[in-house]
C-alpha cells in the first residue's frame, strides 16, 4: 500500500517527484524538479470537471475511472522509466493522486503521495518565505544598466560562489525591457524556485546577488530580501557607455525583437523629456538600435542609478571602475576574496 507524506516529511530533494494532473495546471505551477506524467489531459480534466458539477461526483468518478483505464499501461509505462523512491501529487492530494498510487502500487512499483497536493506546497512555500531568516552577509552587485552585472553573476556562479541569480528564478531582467525574448515565471514558480535556492545557499559563507527593485516585471521581491538588498556591502560597477550598449546590443538582440521593444518604450516614454522621447522614436523607426540605447542609457537609466547609489552609505559601496567586463569580474573576484573568508574552488 502507497503512502501518504506531508510537506514536511517530504525531502524534495530525495524522491523523484510526479506530478498527476494536467499538463496546463503543471505549466502553471509546480514543485520544481518535478516531472509531469498526467493522469488526464486538459480536454479531459474538463470533461470530467463539467460532469462533476453539471450532473453529480458519481458520474464523474465513472467517466474518470473510464478514461484513466484505457491509457492505464502507458502510465505504467512512463513510472517505469523513472528512477528513484516516486512521490505522486495532484492538486489537493486527492482523486488523481491517490488513483495513480493505486494502480502503481498494483503494478509493483513503490509510490509516496503528498497529502494536501501543490495546495498544501503552496502553503509550505508563503510560509517559508514569510519566516525566512538570512544567515550569511550579504554582497550585492549595483551598475548601471548594461554593465553586465547579470553576465558576471553568472560566471561566477558557475566558477563556485554562492550566487542568488534573481533574475534567472524570475526569467526577467528587471527592467521595462525584461521580458523582451523571453516568457517571464508566474509568481507561484518564482515563489518556489527562489525559497528552494535559498535554502540550499544558507550554509554558504556569504549570498551575492544583484540590486534588484522590489518588483522584476510583475513579480514581486519578499519583503526580507528588499530589506537584506538595503542592509548589504554593494559593489558598483563603473564602466563607459559604449561598452554598456554593447553588452546591452549582444543581450537583447533587438534586431529580432523589434516590436516588443517598441511596446516597451511606449510605457516610459511619458517619463522622459519630450524632445529626447521624439528623437528616440524617430530612431525606432530607422531602427538605430545603438543610438536609441544612448539616449536610453543618458537621459532615462543612468539619472535614476546615480539617485539610488547615492542612498547608501560610503562605509556599505565600493566602486570599481574597469574599460570591460573581464576587467570588471577580476576586480569583483579580487573584493569577495578580499572581504569574505570565501575560498575559490581552483
Amino acid at each position: 500500500m502507497f503512502r501518504d507524506l506531508t510537506i514536511e516529511q517530504c525531502d524534495l530533494h530525495k524522491y523523484t517527484l510526479v506530478d498527476v494532473r494536467s499538463p496546463s495546471e503543471y505549466r502553471e505551477m509546480t514543485i520544481p524538479g518535478s516531472v509531469n506524467i498526467p493522469v488526464f489531459d486538459d480536454g479531459e480534466r474538463a470533461e470530467v470537471g463539467t460532469l462533476y458539477k453539471q450532473v453529480s461526483k458519481e458520474v464523474a468518478t465513472d467517466r474518470g475511472l473510464e478514461i484513466f483505464s484505457g491509457k492505464l499501461p502507458a502510465f505504467i509505462r512512463e513510472f517505469r522509466k523513472l528512477d528513484g523512491e516516486i512521490v505522486v501529487f495532484c492538486w489537493r492530494g486527492g482523486m488523481r493522486s491517490k488513483a495513480a498510487a493505486t494502480f502503481l502500487d498494483l503494478m509493483g512499483i513503490k509510490t509516496h503521495r503528498i497529502l494536501g497536493g501543490v495546495r498544501a506546497y503552496r502553503h509550505w512555500v508563503l510560509n517559508g518565505l514569510h519566516s525566512f531568516k538570512m544567515e550569511p552577509p550579504s554582497f550585492v552587485l549595483n551598475g548601471g544598466t548594461g554593465s553586465g552585472k547579470t553576465a558576471i553573476l553568472k560566471r561566477l556562479q558557475r566558477e563556485g560562489y554562492p550566487v542568488l541569480d534573481i533574475e534567472g528564478l524570475a526569467n526577467h531582467r528587471g527592467s521595462i525591457f525584461g521580458e523582451i525574448g523571453l516568457t517571464s515565471n508566474n509568481q507561484k514558480t518564482f515563489d518556489s524556485l527562489l525559497l528552494q535556492e535559498l535554502m540550499k545557499l544558507q550554509e554558504s559563507p556569504f549570498l551575492l546577488f544583484e540590486a534588484e527593485s522590489k518588483r522584476i516585471g510583475k513579480l514581486l521581491l519578499p519583503d526580507f530580501l528588499v530589506e537584506e538588498k538595503e542592509n548589504a556591502f554593494h559593489i558598483f560597477i563603473e564602466m563607459p557607455m559604449k561598452e554598456r550598449v554593447g553588452h546591452i546590443l549582444e543581450e537583447y538582440r533587438l534586431q529580432e525583437h523589434h516590436e516588443e521593444f517598441v511596446e516597451a518604450f511606449r510605457v516610459i516614454k511619458r517619463r522622459i523629456h519630450s524632445p529626447v522621447a521624439n528623437e528616440i522614436e524617430d530612431e525606432l523607426k530607422q531602427r538605430h538600435y545603438g543610438r536609441i540605447l544612448e539616449l536610453l542609457l543618458e537621459y532615462y537609466y543612468d539619472p535614476r542609478y546615480r539617485h539610488m547609489a547615492n542612498q547608501y552609505p560610503v562605509d556599505r559601496r565600493i566602486s570599481v571602475k574597469v574599460n570591460s567586463m573581464e576587467e570588471a569580474y577580476q576586480e569583483i573576484q579580487k573584493l569577495l576574496q578580499a572581504k569574505s573568508s570565501f575560498v575559490s574552488a581552483q
